[in-house]
């Protein structure tokens, strides 16, 4: 997916397989993001209601060079967490000079995010990159309007603070300050909060975007 995107392949979406310090340690370095699938719930729906209730009462300190954009297409979370990943850490990406990624953020960089997700949703190279990537997968991918439980989000590390980015909520959520060498330990404590909020779910996955 990333070579059809127009980048050069020093970089890879690697398992994570386990959250325990020596299967982390098998991980390689360095990582610049975490995607994390998770079930949306009930229990899930219920904590991100209160969260932004409390954000937007306390406030928080969000750098503006944190890429976001907002999600307003159905299915799409997988091609988002992609977006933010790669947005977040281009000055570590190698793009080739004709890469459609490369060309998206570069147009959207000064836009909104809901600017973003309006761009997004006309952005041919992108919608058919994901569609093809999407169809190559071993089960069929569901419709653009089909309902969907399970979401993507992805963990970034921006000026030494570990953002949550989710196209769903209205802005990226600060967890807290986070370093080059620590980020992947960080990212995981944040996937274990996911995970704690719904014990009973089985359904989470970790995917590391790591040098190859």
């Amino acid at each position: 997916f990333l070579k059809q995107l127009g980048i050069h392949p020093d970089w890879q979406f690697v398992d994570v397989y386990g959250m325990e310090p020596e299967l982390l340690s098998m991980v390689p370095r360095p990582v610049c993001a975490v995607l994390l699938l998770f079930p949306i719930t009930e229990k899930y729906e219920s904590f991100r209601t209160e969260e932004e209730e409390r954000i937007k009462a306390k406030g928080q300190d969000v750098k503006s060079s944190v890429y976001f954009m907002k999600q307003t297409i159905n299915n799409a979370c997988g091609t988002i967490g992609l977006i933010h990943a790669i947005a977040n850490n281009r000055d570590k990406m190698n793009f080739e000079t004709n890469s459609s990624l490369k060309k998206f953020l570069e147009d959207s960089l000064s836009m909104t995010p809901e600017e973003r997700a309006k761009y997004l949703e006309t952005y041919e190279a992108i919608r058919v990159t994901h569609e093809s990537s999407a169809h190559e997968g071993q089960t069929e991918a569901p419709s653009i309007d089909e309902k969907v439980d399970l979401h993507f989000i992805a963990l970034v590390n921006v000026g030494g603070h570990l953002y949550e980015l989710d196209g769903r909520k209205p802005f990226p959520i600060n967890h807290g300050e986070t370093s080059d060498d620590s980020f992947l330990e960080d990212a995981i404590e944040v996937c274990k909060k996911f995970m704690e909020r719904d014990p009973e779910e089985l359904r989470f996955n970790a995917i590391a975007l790591s040098a190859a």
